[in-house]
């Protein structure tokens, strides 16, 4: 059934003022000082750097940029993700820090958004409402809170989930700003590569790859010493000498705490496991089941990430949510779960805090209980995506 352009229009509309009410919420409600207490002032930063020629991974002038608007930290925060997220943050470099931190809230509300919208198209268009609990999804609200880019990781996984049979080359164009965060997602890379080389799906990876060149290109024209100031950030950085509370780090320092290697080795096993796991699913391999498994996996096990990291499960938490209602399963342990996390979110616990351990076991919990077998065929208890194909 067609949508009316009346439909649309009122759509629209409403999206737009919904937009311009958020607007001046900012504008009214947010300071520069509000800007120095997120991760945003990290971005800011390097932006503000990048526009004057300098180096953006230099952490006393960054220091020295984030002391004059407010910071109150004794440390500069820097990002530690690498050259490419300069084209980011480039725009940021023209603002003031609260006008830059409005723009930078739009975009990652907007990828908010955006993802929702299309995991719900994922799953045929379902007339539930239930893929607006991902508004409030513990990871995406401190996402939000912490102005943080794990949200532009979401939607670059949401996309090539939307694209991935389709359109394989935008799919491998949308998956570049993993890059920014690759210790998240090495299970899921390798997965990846091995359903690249059994589908003879290479349109995948010729999008990647010329995306990146092309970003790698760029970024050398912003500034041509980027990636040998970054490998010298990465030498003086300290992060991999204190506790993030992932399973991997946990195992590090209840073990041998100046034993760095122990932190991959959960990452290893996990690599290892996905090669097991894909090849003995190849055939009847699909992203929206057996990839979203490997995600929540890549994500237990990842060597280094915090809490807000974890937005990029959205697709497999609001995927257990459709099978879950589909079966007539309980929603109550996801209530539970978030319930436990937005608590936790809300109540500021730092995110170096070893509270968090708990929550990516969880998700994953979730999703084995709500995509748990049952006698009934498969065909009913998963929405129709034929659409997609």
């Amino acid at each position: 059934m067609k949508t009316s352009p009346g439909r649309i229009i009122a759509a629209a509309a409403i999206v737009a003022a919904g937009f311009c009410f958020v607007l001046g919420l900012y504008a009214f409600g947010l300071t520069e000082k509000n800007a120095t207490e997120r991760d945003y002032i990290e971005y800011w930063a390097a932006g503000q750097q990048l526009v004057h020629g300098a180096n953006p991974y230099d952490l006393a002038a960054i220091f020295q940029v984030e002391r004059a608007v407010g910071l109150d930290d004794r440390e500069p925060k820097v990002t530690l993700s690498p050259p490419i997220v300069l084209l980011l943050v480039l725009p940021l470099g023209f603002l003031g820090v609260k006008a830059g931190l409005i723009l930078w809230l739009f975009l990652i509300l907007a990828c908010l958004v955006a993802s929702i919208s299309l995991i719900w198209r994922l799953h045929g268009s379902p007339p539930t409402g239930y893929h607006w609990i991902g508004m409030a999804f513990a990871p995406a609200v401190a996402c939000l809170l912490a102005a943080q880019i794990s949200l532009f990781l979401l939607l670059a996984i949401v996309l090539f989930l939307y694209w991935h049979r389709s359109r394989p080359l935008l799919a491998g164009v949308a998956l570049l700003p993993c890059v920014l965060k690759p210790h998240l997602f090495l299970p899921f890379a390798v997965v990846l590569l091995l359903w690249i080389a059994n589908r003879r799906a290479y349109r995948v990876l010729l999008g990647f790859g010329a995306a990146f060149a092309a970003s790698c290109a760029l970024t050398l024209g912003l500034d041509r010493h980027a990636w040998s100031e970054y490998e010298l950030l990465s030498h003086s950085n300290n992060i991999l000498h204190l506790f993030v509370p992932t399973l991997s780090s946990f195992l590090r320092f209840q073990v041998a705490p100046n034993a760095v290697w122990l932190q991959f080795l959960p990452a290893a096993a996990s690599c290892v496991w996905a090669i097991w796991y894909f090849l003995t699913r190849r055939a009847g391999w699909d992203w929206m089941q057996q990839g979203l498994l490997v995600m929540l996996v890549s994500s237990l096990c990842a060597p280094y990430a915090f809490f807000y990291d974890e937005a990029v499960l959205m697709p497999a938490v609001l995927a257990g949510v459709y099978l879950a209602a589909n079966a007539q399963r309980s929603l109550l342990p996801l209530m539970l779960i978030s319930a436990i996390a937005l608590t936790e979110t809300c109540a500021e616990v730092p995110l170096t805090s070893a509270s968090y351990l708990w929550t990516a076991p969880a998700w994953l919990a979730w999703f084995l209980y709500a995509s748990r077998r049952r006698n009934a065929p498969a065909e009913e208890t998963r929405f129709d995506r034929s659409v997609l194909d």
